[in-house]
């Protein structure tokens, strides 16, 4: 008997410890499935806080891929998440403006079994952390529907003029298919429409951002641009391979110093000129930043238009094994864009890489294009 007792004991602690984790378990999986509890949830509009803010960053940072590389050390960075530490160190040290950043992570689980958010949110106002949360993304299409409420709930609702800027980091944007964008969702699909959908509620109580900052690879091609410049008065971006995929930041430390005057096109430039000067010291290969001045460019664009869509229509309907023989390049390489206006609306930064057989490449026109290549 004194065994059976004891064994029946044991037994209802081993029940109870059993019951215990799984208690706490789920615990840890509703805390972590629902928003962290923010600083301040809405954020208070006084008239003195809604006064000094001049400047709105909006930065969304795609980390769901392979962002990984080493130092010539050889010390280990991701490179999401250094342009993270960037964009709050920048929230910071604008004391004039709000700046939202949405941080798009990989898919987790609890457990194995559980998942967990896969987006961090963070406000700052006044360079002072207001919220930061954990949210849902898309499950299907990648349209920022949850960052656009985010957006549009803690945004100053100000009568005086904000100079307004948008920012994307991240890898090459697809301009069709697009599956695959996000690792851990291989059949989500993002591509450059995706992104004007997005563009287009994120602007839909305002006029367009006065800067897109567009740091992915080869972003200046006339169909991204044309289809950012709905949303954008003007447009950085690199036509060409960008390392890391990632422009310096520290540009748009202090506003308020750097922009006192509220001339975008003038800071675009400055911004473009300081993210080329930190590339070409720290890389080898091309190195190419642009400024696109959205209004003037339209001539061009409408010029090409057609060109540039038929052959996105014919990659559309090619098979994988096709894509083998066609390859990014300069438009000035190719005869049918080299039009009067294709120098128009462009301050282009450039530098050939120091070796390859692009090494002997000048210049570039700030367009790239398309081309067949012999297999």
């Amino acid at each position: 008997m004194p065994n059976l007792a004891s064994r029946l004991v044991k037994d209802c602690l081993c029940s109870m410890l059993v019951v215990s984790i799984c208690c706490g378990a789920l615990l840890i999986l509703l805390a972590s499935c629902s928003a962290n509890i923010p600083l301040q949830r809405k954020a208070q509009q006084t008239e003195e806080s809604v006064l000094e803010v001049k400047y709105s960053i909006v930065c969304v940072i795609h980390g769901d891929g392979d962002y990984l590389y080493h130092d010539t050390s050889g010390n280990e960075y991701k490179a999401d998440e250094e342009a993270l530490a960037g964009a709050i160190k920048v929230a910071q040290q604008n004391p004039n403006a709000e700046v939202f950043i949405f941080h798009q992570k990989p898919k987790r689980h609890f457990l194995l079994l559980f998942p967990l958010q896969d987006g961090e949110f963070s406000y700052y106002r006044n360079g002072q952390l207001i919220t930061n949360e954990l949210y849902w993304r898309d499950s299907e299409q990648s349209h920022f529907e949850h960052e656009v409420e985010l957006y549009h709930h803690f945004r100053v609702d100000s009568q005086r003029e904000i100079v307004s800027m948008f920012l994307y980091y991240g890898h090459e944007i697809p301009e069709y298919g697009g599956a695959g964008y996000d690792a851990s969702y291989p059949n989500r699909k993002f591509t450059i429409k995706d992104l004007t959908i997005g563009l287009e509620d994120f602007t839909r109580d305002s006029a367009r951002f006065d800067l897109i900052i567009l740091s992915t690879c080869f972003g200046g091609t006339p169909y991204t641009i044309g289809a950012l410049g709905p949303f954008a008065k003007t447009i950085i971006a690199s036509p060409e391979n960008l390392h890391l995929s990632y422009f310096d930041l520290s540009s748009l430390a202090r506003l308020e110093l750097r922009m006192r005057d509220g001339d975008v096109p003038t800071f675009a430039k400055r911004f473009a000129h300081q993210a080329f000067d930190r590339l070409t010291t720290d890389i080898q290969t091309a190195v190419s930043v642009v400024v696109y001045d959205v209004d003037r460019v339209q001539e061009f664009l409408r010029s090409v238009h057609t060109i540039y869509t038929n052959k996105l229509t014919t990659l559309k309907g090619e098979t994988p094994t096709f894509l083998v023989t066609i390859e990014h390049c300069d438009c000035a390489e190719l005869p049918a864009y080299m039009l009067p206006t294709m120098q128009e609306g462009v301050d282009i930064f450039y530098r050939p890489a120091h070796f390859g057989r692009s090494k002997q490449k000048q210049n570039h026109s700030g367009w790239e294009c398309w081309r067949d290549i012999i297999p």
